[in-house]
């Protein structure tokens, strides 16, 4: 399994498939030791981990049958409970001989030790609806039973699914800037020592988010591009602006990362996903008790091919995601778009685009504050390019030290 590039299929709105949990929030709470646990006090599911399904897997017709696969995914807020939600978001209806709907043979949930080894004890088998075994039809998401598992904030956690049989195109994330473990031999989802799991990926098949019940008291969900995907960053050391601010947040607050590199406000992009207001009901309004959105989109509609010039359609697409957030209760922070001035298209017609859609974000009053990421970024002595020492060298793009000042700049009164 290669890090492969994905190929957007053309689906309806998914459907998220809420089995019942009624049996399983009778047991009471236990450690990994199996006794009883009440450190942390339980509030309601808040996200403390996604990745926004982005498009199909390129060449799965089949799915990725007889395959155990271990993602690699870090927590914001910790709890006493987790549950897990899987997509077939770019699934389609079996056209194959042999295919059938997506099936989840087996989905566990772990502590993460190192690699693929999971923490010991720390091992759960999921369940949905009480049962281990899952169908999922095409464009639609299944949501775990509650697991009870005590779940450390800034940790890593072990998603692994099984599917057992040929099941057509694979959902999945391309960006995780997190290496992620499979292995093509059948059903190892269980097994804690992670010694089959001898190949790897770099991007995240399936899992698009996990819950917890803890002390945290609300989800802030990031909405963006590539810069909020964390493009450039370091692989594997979570220094994306939103691990940053979760790491501000010392788990107060759960931290949802819902962007997919390449992502438009107005037009759908193969692997950079569904447009953002297409996806602004999943990746957003659907996920755990989310009380804030800071929105980072726009600079692709401007510098991708074809260009969207006129800034009135992005604050028109900007303005809606705003109204759909405001309506379910949702406090809605815009943030200023970055500068990108020596990016390979850049030009004054595109950067005029940019700063009339910055002065709508800062001075229009449609949102409940204003993040001023370009004021962050940009060089004091050339005000339309990044400062060097956050440039990842593509003038567009921040790195590490770049993504840590986004994260600082935001006011944690905010949220």
């Amino acid at each position: 399994m290669p890090a492969p590039h994905g190929r957007a299929h053309s689906v309806s709105m998914k459907r998220i498939l809420t089995l019942g949990t009624a049996a399983v929030l009778t047991l009471g709470a236990v450690t990994a030791s199996g006794s009883a646990e009440g450190d942390l006090a339980a509030h309601g599911w808040v996200g403390t981990w996604a990745a926004s399904p982005a498009a199909a897997v390129a060449n799965t017709p089949q799915g990725y049958p007889n395959y155990s696969i271990r993602n690699v995914v870090h927590t914001s807020a910790g709890g006493n409970q987790a549950r897990v939600r899987l997509s077939n978001t770019f699934g389609t209806a079996p056209l194959t001989f042999g295919t059938a709907p997506l099936t989840f043979g087996h989905v566990t949930l772990a502590v993460a030790a190192d690699g693929p080894r999971a923490a010991s004890g720390t091992m759960r088998t999921l369940t949905f609806g009480g049962q281990s075994t899952v169908v999922v039809p095409p464009g639609a998401e299944v949501l775990s039973d509650p697991a009870w598992l005590r779940v450390p904030a800034d940790a890593d956690l072990l998603v692994t699914t099984y599917v057992p049989t040929p099941s057509g195109p694979v959902t999945y994330h391309p960006l995780a800037q997190q290496t992620s473990f499979f292995t093509r031999a059948g059903d190892f989802a269980s097994e804690e020592s992670g010694a089959s799991f001898t190949e790897q990926t770099a991007v995240w098949h399936y899992v698009s988010e996990v819950d917890v019940r803890g002390p945290a008291r609300g989800t802030v969900v990031t909405l963006g591009d590539s810069i909020t995907d964390g493009a450039h960053s370091t692989p594997g050391a979570n220094r994306r602006w939103p691990d940053r601010l979760s790491d501000r947040l010392h788990g107060r607050l759960g931290v949802l990362n819902a962007g997919i590199s390449g992502n438009r406000l107005l037009l759908d992009g193969g692997a950079a996903g569904r447009n953002a207001l297409a996806r602004l009901a999943d990746d957003v309004l659907a996920s755990g008790d989310v009380r804030t959105l800071i929105v980072l989109e726009g600079i692709n509609d401007v510098q991708q091919n074809p260009h969207q010039t006129d800034p009135a359609m992005i604050v028109s697409a900007l303005r809606q995601i705003v109204a759909q957030a405001k309506a379910r209760g949702i406090r809605v922070i815009g943030g200023t778009l970055t500068p990108f001035k020596g990016w390979k298209v850049y030009d004054p017609t595109l950067e005029k685009t940019r700063q009339a859609v910055n002065a709508f974000i800062r001075t229009s009053g449609s949102y409940d504050g204003v993040v001023d990421f370009d004021a962050a970024l940009r060089d004091p002595a050339d005000p339309l390019a990044m400062l060097p020492a956050y440039d990842s060298g593509d003038h567009l793009h921040p790195n590490d030290a770049g993504y840590q000042r986004m994260a600082d700049a935001v006011p944690l009164t905010l949220l």
